[in-house]
């Protein structure tokens, strides 16, 4: 795995073992030569994991809508900035930079990045793998609704089976590995559509 795309919080979020987990992230990416492909943001979590890989000499590549940098809304400091117009163009490059992709601790925009790549594996228009590093059991919740989708027939268990999950980052690299190594394939349930 060269970049690893992370989606996390532009803010810090009540507890502090949030801005530890992200600083840990990203001087662990770079201590492993993974570059760093995330929302090019400055502030909470996602200007903690950017400073973290760049202090341990990692590359980080932020990309960023104009109108967002324009709000000051940019991490200056970072490998690469690129940027575009729209969210939606984002998101695609992001996912054209990276060769995986994780969830950290945030909100919706998080959930909306996360879902949405993994929704383009399960329909098969990429095949990189996808997963959520669940320290601390911030997305267990989360995990065990989409397990009620799976168990009421919404989302094929195929699916739910191919995300990788793991409560510390070790583990989930080693998952998402296995994944790009295995070349595995999205998952495709029957009733995926």
């Amino acid at each position: 795995m060269r970049r690893l795309a992370v989606f996390l919080a532009s803010s810090t979020g009540h507890d502090p073992a949030h801005t530890e987990l992200a600083a840990a992230v990203g001087t662990e990416l770079a201590r492993r030569g993974i570059g760093l492909v995330y929302g090019g943001g400055r502030s909470g979590l996602m200007g903690t994991v950017a400073d973290s890989a760049l202090k341990a000499g990692g590359e980080v590549i932020g990309v960023m809508p104009r109108s967002m940098v324009e709000r000051e809304w940019a991490h200056e400091g970072v490998t690469r900035l690129v940027l575009c117009d729209s969210m939606h163009e984002r998101k695609a490059l992001m996912a054209e930079y990276a060769d995986a992709f994780v969830a950290l601790p945030g909100g919706l925009g998080t959930l909306e990045e996360i879902f949405e790549v993994w929704s383009w594996r399960q329909l098969g228009f990429h095949a990189k793998p996808v997963g959520f590093l669940d320290a601390g059991g911030f997305w267990t919740p989360l995990l065990g609704a989409l397990r009620g989708l799976a168990d009421s027939g919404f989302l094929p268990s195929a699916t739910l089976d191919d995300l990788a999950v793991a409560p510390d980052l070790d583990g989930l690299l080693m998952a998402l590995e296995e994944r790009l190594r295995g070349g595995a394939e999205p998952a495709h349930g029957e009733n995926w559509r």
